[in-house]
């Protein structure tokens, strides 16, 4: 399996889980399709980030979308030689996702640009040290490409480098305080790597568990944290992952999920949050399709 491959089974499980609420979602993606193929960010316009969502979560749902228009719209991209690595990343899974690879080497020769210097991945060319989220990006554009990832043991070694005291990951070197995507991100690369995950970061994940259900971002005191959509769909994932439940927080994390659902068919992104989006969705479609399991 890949990271796109697994996350797209357990979107797609989210379907039986909806229930009459499936469709509900199903047109709220549809909704979300602008007249150019792409699917609409926050602001209202197409943007190529929250195409993988939307149209990731329409194919795993089965939403019958105008692949012709889609396709048009990632056309004009050309081979992601102008973008930056999280939308190539996003550019290479749209089109893995409709099984248009294209000019794979071309799009490979993109992505080096992005390697740092001590084997990982970061968004800035040329940087000493990767980062968690940009080495998660590359390694699935990797698998999207069908190529693998050259010299994939420094790139494990930079996810090490990232590793704290307190057991969780950093997203950058810079960064002295773990964070729940970044650890995520970092247990999901060792995880596809082959590599040993740490026992402390998956202790630290569960310590995140808010009471209410859902994680939080980062390591609060007791009492002074809010749970996010985006930490706990990735966390619960990473964990699935390497064979850790949810256990009897399962039922809090459906009702944090329950509290962030929106009628017109999406998720929020935390409690604070008025705006639904594709991505959001995607995520509590990650997060319900992993407590299905």
């Amino acid at each position: 399996m890949t990271i796109r491959l697994d996350m797209r089974r357990v979107v797609n499980r989210a379907a039986s889980v909806l229930g009459d609420s499936a469709g509900a979602v199903g047109g709220f993606l549809q909704r979300q399709l602008g007249l150019d193929g792409g699917f609409r960010g926050r602001d209202g316009r197409s943007d190529l980030y929250y195409t993988v969502f939307g149209l990731e979560a329409s194919l795993s749902l089965g939403v019958e979308l105008p692949l012709d228009l889609v396709n048009s719209y990632l056309d004009g991209f050309g081979t992601g030689e102008s973008l930056d690595l999280v939308h190539l990343a996003s550019l290479i899974r749209c089109r893995a996702n409709l099984a248009d690879l294209g000019a794979r080497d071309v799009a490979a020769g993109h992505m080096t640009k992005y390697r740092s210097r001590d084997g990982g991945f970061n968004m800035i060319h040329g940087a000493e040290q990767g980062s968690a989220y940009g080495s998660f990006l590359a390694l699935g554009a990797w698998q999207d490409l069908q190529i693998d990832c050259p010299d994939a043991r420094t790139l494990a070694g930079s996810i090490a480098s990232l590793h704290r005291p307190d057991g969780g990951f950093a997203n950058e070197a810079s960064m002295t305080a773990s964070a729940t995507p970044a650890t995520a991100a970092a247990v999901s690369v060792l995880h596809y790597l082959k590599e040993p995950v740490p026992e402390s970061a998956v202790r630290w994940l569960g310590a995140r568990v808010h009471p209410l259900g859902g994680l939080e971002v980062i390591a609060f005191p007791e009492g002074q944290g809010t749970p996010d959509l985006l930490s706990t769909a990735t966390a619960l994932h990473a964990l699935a992952l390497v064979g850790v439940p949810p256990g009897d927080a399962r039922d809090r994390h459906l009702d944090y999920l329950d509290s962030l659902w929106n009628p017109q068919g999406g998720f929020r992104g935390h409690w604070a949050d008025e705006v639904v989006d594709c991505e959001y969705t995607y995520y509590g479609l990650l997060a319900l399709g992993t407590l299905s399991e």
